[in-house]
């Protein structure tokens, strides 16, 4: 039987409750019921084939307490007058909330609507757009409130979340909530209270005029002579990005590498200093400008990837020259090719002629689909034959 029953009935009130429709006409103040259910009923054929089929059909509908049938009379040609559904309807949103069992949650969504409307209308359109989630953040909900009050109390702080003084509230909870806060004030504050270019959840702090941690820079000093710390020679030191950018070395030479054994390993070089790499992201090592003076050599690894992070340090530092980067490296190291699980496609800008030729050969799997080269692979007698080549 192909007949619509009062198990699948109540499935359509469930996709409307998972879809949020439900919850949101608490907000919109949509009046969704009555509502008439989609069904289907049994077919002239069948209510002659299987009359009695059809009686307990009608039956089970009848003994489903939230459903109300509207009858129309059929008249068959076999079986007489027969009353049959022509509609099948919950009258009431009570009804449909006890029949799914969603009483208590839509109450609990209720509560935090009229809360919101009082504290911060701004924020309904989010209810709105995510009435579940809203849902499933019922108990964070006054607290999350309360943070957005205290910003739009204290616009763009100047200081560290960890300075946020709420009551009941500590700064791990805004640190946990940072996903949802971040939908959530770009509705309630104005927009001088957000910096637009600081997206994502690790850029939250600056979004909001928070104080953020100060960006590190590590190096090392290759020149034994070259003294920044006085009484010790050729150290391994790392500073924030504010205190990097006001250095005053001699250096005359910098070599960038993105493997930290590599980094440490470097040999002596007289005026140089070697600064160890994050990838993607040189606005730290950006800001320091006497950089501008120094020959510097980015080393990474031969993959699509290492091609772009060099291109992306060159819109900072357009004089950068590449590392152990070249076909040469690449073939003498055959053995220790790898694979580089998601390349990269785009086309690239700042690349030398030589650079922008290897380059389309990895990204167009010229050599074999996904060839890496991880720098740590390399010889190190390679290695150092080549940094001879600079001095």
């Amino acid at each position: 039987m192909t007949w619509t029953h009062p198990e699948e009935l109540r499935t359509q009130l469930v996709r409307l409750w998972e879809r949020g429709e439900i919850l949101r006409d608490v907000i919109t103040g949509n009046v969704r019921f009555p509502l008439r259910l989609t069904f289907k009923g049994p077919s002239s054929t069948e209510i002659t084939n299987q009359l009695e089929a059809v009686r307990n059909w009608v039956a089970r509908l009848m003994q489903t307490r939230s459903l109300h049938l509207e009858w129309q009379t059929i008249r068959h040609r076999v079986q007489g007058e027969q009353n049959l559904p022509a509609c099948i309807r919950v009258d009431s949103l009570e009804e449909a909330l006890l029949w799914i069992g969603k009483r208590s949650e839509w109450q609990r969504f209720s509560t935090l609507v009229e809360l919101t409307r009082q504290e911060c209308p701004p924020i309904l359109l989010w209810l709105e757009k995510r009435p579940l989630q809203a849902l499933a953040l019922a108990d964070a909900w006054p607290r999350l409130l309360a943070v957005i009050a205290w910003l739009k109390n204290h616009p763009r702080p100047a200081i560290y979340v960890r300075q946020v003084d709420i009551p009941g509230i500590h700064s791990k909870f805004i640190e946990a909530h940072r996903a949802v806060l971040i939908e959530l004030l770009d509705l309630a504050l104005p927009a001088s209270s957000v910096d637009g270019a600081q997206t994502g959840v690790a850029r939250f702090a600056l979004r909001y005029g928070f104080l953020d941690k100060p960006a590190r820079i590590r190096l090392r000093v290759l020149d034994p002579g070259m003294e920044i710390i006085t009484g010790i020679f050729s150290p391994d030191v790392t500073l924030d990005a504010a205190s990097f950018s006001r250095l005053q070395l001699e250096a005359k030479r910098v070599l960038v590498t993105e493997n930290e054994i590599n980094f440490l390993a470097l040999p002596h070089l007289p005026e140089t200093i070697a600064i160890f790499g994050s990838g993607y992201g040189w606005e730290a090592l950006a800001r320091a400008r006497w950089l501008e003076q120094c020959n510097i050599h980015y080393w990474g690894d031969i993959d699509t990837h290492g091609f772009a992070i060099l291109d992306q340090l060159r819109g900072y530092f357009s004089h950068t020259q590449s590392l152990l980067m070249d076909s040469a490296t690449l073939e003498a190291h055959t053995l220790f090719w790898g694979q580089e699980d998601k390349p990269f496609t785009a086309d690239l800008h700042r690349l030398t002629a030589e650079e922008q030729h290897l380059y389309n050969d990895l990204r167009n799997n010229r050599f074999r689909a996904g060839l890496r080269l991880e720098q740590e692979h390399l010889g190190f007698g390679w290695v150092s034959t080549y940094l001879d080549r600079l001095l």
